[in-house]
């Protein structure tokens, strides 16, 4: 503690390490669920198998819907055309049913599955309807098994995507494998 002599009365004010941590990051927002809590949110394209194509990041407290065209464009290799006899289907849940991903989803030539949010609750009570979305929930748990990803350490956003690249590199390879 310093004595602070520029006010009228007499103060003291702190300095040095114990101040406001300033290194908290981009990337980085108020958490909804979580008290608060400063997070990361991955938004993860995945194959039918839960092989990852695409990850981007973003602060927690960012819409999914807002995060669909970067995903959708960091996917490192070149997309086939899709064609009538081989569509590519793409599977939302009801947190993407705005206008903007139906449109995404036209510009990038995607046959959208996505379920409004009545249609949702409508789905879990009939079995006949078959569900999707678990692939991609299954991939996250994959990345949540490694350390470096599941609480996010790294201050740059930078350094955590690199992360969250060659995790998602790691789990292509293991797919590649025989056997």
């Amino acid at each position: 503690m310093t004595h602070w002599r520029g006010s009228s009365g007499v103060g003291w004010r702190w300095t040095g390490r114990w101040g406001r941590r300033r290194w908290a990051g981009g990337k980085t927002g108020r958490n909804p669920t979580d008290r608060g809590k400063r997070g990361v949110k991955r938004s993860l394209l995945a194959d039918g198998r839960g092989v990852p194509l695409g990850a981007v990041i973003d602060g927690a407290n960012r819409n999914d819907h807002k995060l669909m065209r970067r995903t959708l464009e960091a996917i490192p290799v070149r997309r086939p055309r899709p064609t009538r006899r081989r569509p590519q289907h793409l599977c939302l849940d009801k947190g993407f049913d705005y206008d903007e991903p139906r449109a995404l989803a036209k510009e990038f030539g995607f046959t959208l599955h996505l379920r409004s949010r009545g249609e949702e609750a409508w789905a879990k009570r009939h079995v006949r309807a078959k569900a999707r979305r678990w692939v991609v929930e299954r991939t996250h748990s994959w990345l949540n098994r490694f350390r470096s990803i599941l609480i996010r350490w790294a201050k740059k956003p930078a350094n955590y995507l690199a992360l969250l690249h060659f995790v998602c590199g790691i789990i292509c390879w293991r797919h590649a494998l025989p056997g």
